[in-house]
């Protein structure tokens, strides 16, 4: 199985390494428009494959699409990265030419492939995607509510003093600061509720945490996290690769679930090999519910600045 991956930089190239490291690809396509960066990444990550245990092919190459033909996956972390103090919304202007370039000539190579879309303001970049593609809804996926679950879980291990394989928690809503919605009421110690173990005030402060966590990553490193949104990319390659039939929350074009329409948001789903197989509805408190409302509102408004 073919994976491609555009974009060679640090979140790129960590999706390249996690995709290889798991061995159920048989090849990954590092492409980016900078010459020779693809095919000294890929070299790099080459040189690792005997040191880690892997037989994945990883080849690199300088803008050139036709490289990437017959990929069953494509995944798009090109763009600007965040810098400190700057929102993922700041980054429309830039990013929606590349996803509009990239995802067009991925699709003309590869127009059976499911697209999984990382650059920033990711819902925005995803509803984009289907606008320039046509591509079936199912075969278009946004990455940001698996890695905001990451997060979440990190936060609530954290708090509860846990082992992280212990605790599970879902992130929905939309990629951004405000624009999260994790639900709490949801969180669990293997299968307890986490308000039996620790105070409201305390989840109160994990939910806040975990909504400034890429916030709080890039103003530590001075741009964008990578490893994290690496290893989210590739728990949703392989996901559908591998027809696993696993639930995480993706930004998806909703037509009516959660009562919205016409907008890609993040919401729990079931990824095999098809893409998105299934939109799961869950029962949401008033608070949670309002919270997605105010979200949608917030996404549209970032929609309403693309120039289509």
């Amino acid at each position: 199985m073919k994976i491609t991956v555009v974009g060679a930089g640090a979140v790129g190239a960590s999706c390249a390494e996690y995709i290889a490291i798991k061995n159920f690809a048989s090849e990954v396509v590092l492409l980016d428009i900078k010459q020779g960066y693809a095919e000294g990444k890929a070299m790099d990550l080459m040189q690792c494959a005997s040191l880690n245990g892997f037989d994945t092919k990883i080849t690199g190459s300088t803008n050139d699409y036709a490289k990437t033909a017959d990929s069953h996956i494509c995944v798009i972390t090109s763009g600007i990265p965040r810098k400190p103090g700057m929102t993922r919304e700041e980054l429309i202007g830039i990013n929606a030419g590349i996803v509009k370039t990239v995802s067009e000539n991925l699709v003309k190579y590869s127009p059976e492939t499911v697209l999984i879309v990382v650059s920033n303001p990711m819902d925005t970049m995803t509803y984009l995607a289907h606008q320039v593609t046509g591509l079936p809804k199912n075969r278009i996926i946004g990455m940001g509510g698996a890695l905001d679950s990451a997060r979440f879980k990190y936060r609530l291990a954290e708090a509860l003093e846990a082992p992280i394989s212990d605790v599970d928690g879902m992130v929905i809503g939309g990629h951004s600061d405000v624009g999260m919605v994790p639900l709490i009421s949801h969180a669990t110690r293997n299968s307890i509720k986490a308000s039996e173990f620790i105070s409201q005030e305390r989840l109160e402060q994990v939910k806040n945490d975990t909504k400034v966590g890429g916030a709080t990553l890039t103003k530590l490193l001075g741009t964008s996290a990578w490893y994290a949104p690496g290893a989210a990319v590739s728990g949703l390659v392989q996901a559908i690769a591998c027809d696993q039939k696993k639930i995480f929350p993706c930004s998806v074009l909703l037509d009516g679930e959660y009562g919205l329409k016409d907008l890609c948001i993040g919401v729990p789903v079931i990824l095999g090999t098809n893409g998105i197989e299934k939109i799961i509805q869950i029962e949401l408190s008033e608070a949670d519910k309002i919270h997605l409302e105010t979200s949608a509102e917030g996404v549209k408004k970032t929609n309403g600045l693309l120039d289509m």
